[in-house]
């Protein structure tokens, strides 16, 4: 299967002097290496990379906090051209953004503020492969500290970028040599058979 590529970001200004020429660079990478961009639906940093999927005939998939394309467009104010697929799930831009991680294989972060800062928290909760776009602004660039704080092993791997062709390769060299084995999956299975092995005494 193609890898699921999510970029979460900021859905509006102010951005970083270069951030949005940045994503669609991102977008391009993303299609050249034959992976799926995935966002959710909104406008901003991640709708940039979006633009640059499609200069290379890639695929995007958009996961939108709506009901119907008609509540996606009116109500909450978010583009439509460009996607492939739109995913509607009807649960509003916070629910969302939990479809958001656990559809993607890969996550990226570009600057952004308090929902981004929320995609990274399940990301790294769940033990994601997370890619940082750095000079991007917002959460990007406070990803280090954020990681230092939470002085919390949950099998996530983060790996920071300024270059987004690079970003997008080393992620996925990540990925294919390391990141497959899916810690966040198989560590939850190693803990419940050593607490099994515990309670047998074996």
């Amino acid at each position: 299967m193609r890898l699921a590529i999510g970029v979460m970001g900021s859905s509006g200004p102010p951005y970083e002097d270069g951030a949005w020429d940045k994503l669609v660079q991102l977008g391009r990478r993303i299609a050249e290496r034959d992976c799926i961009l995935l966002t959710g639906a909104c406008p901003g940093l991640p709708y940039a990379a979006v633009q640059g999927v499609k200069e290379c005939g890639g695929l995007a998939v958009g996961i939108s906090p709506a009901l119907s394309l008609q509540e996606h467009v009116q109500r909450f104010d978010s583009p439509a051209d460009g996607f492939d697929v739109l995913i509607y799930t009807g649960s509003g831009l916070m629910a969302r953004e939990i479809e958001n991680i656990r559809s993607s294989d890969i996550v990226v972060i570009a600057g952004g503020r308090s929902g981004t800062l929320g995609e990274f928290a399940i990301a790294y909760d769940e033990g994601r492969l997370i890619g940082v776009l750095t000079g991007t602004g917002g959460i990007a660039d406070a990803v280090a500290d954020l990681v230092r704080l939470c002085a919390k092993d949950t099998g996530a791997a983060v790996l920071y970028d300024g270059d987004p062709v690079q970003l997008v390769d080393r992620l996925i060299e990540h990925y294919q040599t390391e990141h497959f084995k899916k810690p966040s999956v198989f560590a939850h299975r190693n803990r419940l058979e050593a607490f099994r092995k515990m309670s047998s005494g074996s």
